[in-house]
């Protein structure tokens, strides 16, 4: 049962202690995962996940190198500045969810919200 295991990492298999490591909900923020999808998805850790992780941009996050196919190195520059873009926005959103006093409805970046409401 879920809750009797915490949410384990499907990559690493170790618990994803707190939501700002959350791969999930990372995903969840950028609007990659709709609401209804939350409880359906696996977790793992940002880390975990390299092909995303690679495009957070931050002195507080050490950088990662993707070293698949979807390897940032292998894509378009214009693709690669966009999801930079996105992905540490929602990442530095991530990172403040504990602190903002806020539902889960409220997590996603803006313009998220705006398109679902669409």
């Amino acid at each position: 049962m879920q809750c009797d295991t915490g949410y384990m990492c499907d990559v690493c298999g170790r618990d994803v202690e707190a939501i700002i490591d959350s791969d999930l909900y990372l995903r969840y923020i950028m609007g990659e995962v709709p609401p209804l999808d939350l409880p359906k998805q696996r977790e793992r850790h940002i880390r975990c996940n390299p092909a995303i992780a690679q495009y957070i941009v931050d002195d507080a996050f050490a950088p990662m190198q993707c070293e698949t196919v979807f390897a940032k190195a292998n894509l378009d520059a214009d693709f690669v500045r966009d999801q930079e873009s996105l992905v540490t926005r929602a990442w530095r959103r991530l990172q403040a969810i504990p602190t903002l006093g806020v539902a889960i409805p409220q997590y996603p970046l803006p313009e998220v919200l705006d398109r679902w409401r669409a």
